[in-house]
């Protein structure tokens, strides 16, 4: 009870004293007074030390690379974290030579897909051959509005050459020319060859950003459905099997597949508008249905099928001037 009377006198815990006498009596109290360390730098040596990080010799080096080159050296002056203090005291921490700087990640917007034919997304998968370490690959388009795939193809190998050839064909059968194309940062997808023939249908080209699938979440979500489905072979004897089951494949997710993204309708009821009074019909049976049984519905709240709305990351190239 007398010690606790008397660190209440003195303000400060009964866990205080008990530190004091098994760690001695120096006070790590925040904000009490400490006396100088005798390790601190003199002002002589903080001037040495920013002369010697920011010599010519050193321009391009950061304080851990300076730290391990004086070390090897037999020198040691301070450590890294006590040059990134001193540099950024002295205001500093900038370049310190004519190196390249980091260029600002281009901008990207949101964009809200509200029809057809706004915004294509394509990638491509590989499929496995009974050979290990041999693959077919499958190039795919697929409309961010409605999911449907409006074109694809499976070669030998990848390559910008082939991927213009689809979109050639893609854009003859259907006669539509999408406004944005969207892709992942892979050879195929940044080639010359197919670069010059979006230009010339004035076709945006958008890509997604370093480390992030996210960007083109939408064909992702096609592969996941095609090599997830139950019949998905495990690999593919030729290349005219996986184009045949592809075939199949595409018709069956086109036509068939009720999508939950969709709403539980599938691409194409979606892309020829059908897709309206199919949820009319739906929407109407279950306020039928509600309208004959009510309590069955704890809460006024029915749910509603109706499309959502599509959003997407758009990052336009810049303008070559």
């Amino acid at each position: 009870m007398a010690e606790k009377t008397t660190c209440r006198f003195l303000g400060i815990t009964p866990r205080t004293i008990q530190n004091w006498r098994s760690k001695g009596l120096r006070d790590k109290r925040k904000g009490c007074s400490r006396p100088s360390s005798k390790r601190a730098l003199s002002p002589e040596e903080w001037d040495t030390l920013y002369a010697v990080v920011t010599s010519k010799r050193f321009a391009d080096f950061t304080p851990e690379q300076i730290v391990a080159t004086l070390a090897q050296e037999g020198t040691y002056i301070a450590s890294a974290s006590s040059m990134y203090r001193l540099l950024r005291r002295r205001d500093s921490l900038a370049h310190r030579s004519e190196s390249r700087k980091p260029q600002a990640v281009r901008e990207s917007t949101e964009l809200e897909v509200t029809g057809p034919n706004q915004c294509w997304a394509w990638d491509i998968t590989w499929l496995k051959t009974p050979v290990r370490g041999m693959f077919l690959y499958a190039y795919t388009i697929i409309d961010l509005f409605d999911r449907s795939i409006v074109g694809w193809c499976i070669e030998k190998y990848e390559s910008d050459e082939l991927s213009k050839l689809l979109f050639a064909r893609v854009t003859r059968d259907l006669k539509v020319v999408p406004a944005i194309v969207h892709a992942d940062n892979g050879h195929p997808m940044r080639g010359m060859t197919l670069a010059v023939f979006l230009d010339s249908l004035m076709i945006s080209r958008s890509y997604s950003r370093p480390r992030c699938s996210n960007d083109n979440a939408f064909i992702e979500s096609w592969h996941k459905t095609l090599k997830y489905s139950v019949g998905y072979p495990k690999m593919f004897e030729n290349l005219e099997a996986a184009r045949t089951w592809y075939a199949n494949f595409v018709y069956w997710y086109n036509n068939s597949h009720q999508h939950s993204g969709l709403a539980y309708a599938t691409p194409m009821q979606v892309r020829t508008g059908k897709a309206a009074d199919l949820f009319y019909e739906r929407n109407k049976t279950i306020r039928e249905a509600r309208e004959r049984n009510p309590l069955r519905w704890k809460n006024e709240k029915t749910r509603i099928y109706a499309l959502p709305v599509v959003k997407t990351t758009y990052r336009p190239l810049r303008k070559v001037v």
